[in-house]
This record gives C-alpha cells, structure tokens and sequence, in this order.
C-alpha cells in the first residue's frame, strides 16, 4: 500500500458494505466517458454530497459490466466521520435503487478494502426449463437443457489449490501474475438453480466467467471432467470454453482479518430468496 493510500492523522477511514444489481451498469470501474453508468461513480457522488468533500473509493473487487454483488466492500477517507447513519440512510437517500449501501464500519488507518481482503467468495445461478423466465431475467442465468451437476463439481475439483489460471483470464487481464488460490469450487443443485459456489484469495479479469463456461462444457455432457485439469496445464486461454454470461454472477462475500470485525457475506439461501 502507497503511502498516498493510507489515512492521514486528520482523516478517519471508513469501510461499507455495498449491494448493488450490476445489469443497468458498465461494471464497478469508474469510465473516462462521463456518459458511462458505473457504480463508483454513483457512490463517489453520493459520499462526496454527504461529506461535503471529493470522495474517492477503493473496492475489494472490480467486477464486470452486468455482474450483481451483495457484499461488495469498498473504504474512503474523510476529515468529518458523519456517524453510520449519514454513510448508510444518507447515502442511499442519492443513490438509485439498484444501488445500496447495507453497512458502514470505522476502521483503522491502515485498513485497505482491496489488500486487506484475505479472500472473495462469488456465486454463479442458473436455471434450466423450456423457456426462458421473465422474473430472473439478468438476475440468473438461463440454460436451454437440464446440467449434469455431479460431473460439473466433480470438474470444479482441478480448480482447488494455488496455481497458474492463465486459460481463465480474459485477454485485456492486468494483472501481474495468473497465479491463484481456489480455496472450495463447488457445484450442486439447490430446488430450480444450479449454483457454482467458488471462493480464492482473489480473482483475475473473467476469471469466474471463463471457469463456468467452460464447466458448462463438462455439464452438458461436451467434455468430461478431467478436461478441466487439462486446460490448467496448458495455460491457452483459446483451449477453454467460451466465457458465460455475467447475469448469474455474484460476489456475495469478501473475508478479512477477525480484528477489523467487518460482515464477511451473505448465506446462499439469502441469495436465492433475494432473487
């Protein structure tokens, strides 16, 4: 962390806890066009109303245009701590709908949403029936015939560990390194949904997206599941199947040191109830 990233002595650091329905939005990642819809840039101008100050926002994880989350958790500085009121009612009083703010906790100076995180958790929902849902339209994902979950968990099993996942990033990735840690990759069926249930210390650019599409191959009977071990071994990102939609993906928890005592996600049944 940058020494411009820390709070100064005159400043408090707050970190809230952040939902949001991604469908009407170009992703997290505030845009250089100022037309863009983003969600930091819909937080940034409601803090900076109630602080009364320019507001800038660092996030645990910048999700994709279309991606949902439920516990997003994001951190600012400000001279003035208006108190957990003003950071939850008052901000969500400027903020659209699709937006919210759930929870706001005073954290020490050295507190970082992004590298203070130990791990995310995402859920990815889809369903299956002979025609498409009106209700669960960008909120799940829609698969024309029934998945085998038992083979596509069993697939999610050569994800566990710490490894390379170049063949699981998108091509405009960032990041420095492909290497990471899946701590549980779970895939199984809860009533209409079929839930793939992944968590890592962190994740690259459509990395979440791209293990999907390709499970999608194991569960429709395409590849099997040793396939997946393979496409880890030979780093080809062109080898993997294709990347699946963002409308059933969620990032429903963030994991952080007991002693910042901050909500870590919500229960998957939560979830599917929300939906």
């Amino acid at each position: 962390m940058s020494a411009s990233e820390q709070a100064t002595p005159n400043n408090h650091r707050i970190a809230l806890g952040i939902e949001y329905d991604g469908s009407p939005y170009s992703g997290w990642q505030k845009q250089k066009l100022p037309q863009q819809e983003t969600i930091q840039k819909h937080i940034e101008t409601a803090l900076s109303k109630v602080a009364d100050r320019d507001v800038v926002v660092s996030c645990a994880g910048r999700t994709d245009a279309g991606v949902h989350a439920t516990c997003q958790v994001v951190h600012f500085d400000t001279e003035i701590d208006r108190g957990a009121k003003a950071w939850t009612q008052g901000v969500n009083s400027m903020l659209p709908r699709t937006i919210r703010v759930v929870w706001s906790r005073l954290q020490d100076d050295d507190f970082h949403a992004r590298f203070s995180a130990l791990s995310r958790r995402y859920l990815y929902l889809m369903y299956w029936r002979d025609t498409q849902s009106a209700i669960l339209h960008r909120r799940a994902s829609y698969f024309r015939r029934e998945l085998d979950a038992v083979s596509m968990h069993s697939a999610a099993q050569h994800f566990l560990g710490e490894q390379d996942f170049t063949s699981f990033r998108a091509a405009g990735c960032q990041s420095k390194t492909a290497m990471r840690n899946v701590m549980h990759a779970n895939v199984y069926r809860r009533g209409g949904f079929l839930i793939f249930d992944v968590k890592a210390n962190a994740f690259l650019q459509h990395m979440v997206r791209n293990m999907m599409g390709s499970l999608l191959q194991v569960g429709s009977g395409v590849k099997d599941p040793a396939w997946i071990g393979e496409l880890l071994s030979l780093q080809d990102r062109a080898r993997a199947g294709p990347t699946a939609l963002p409308d059933g993906l969620y990032l429903v928890g963030v994991e952080y040191p007991q002693s910042c005592a901050l909500p870590s996600e919500i229960s998957e049944p939560d979830l599917l109830l929300a939906i």
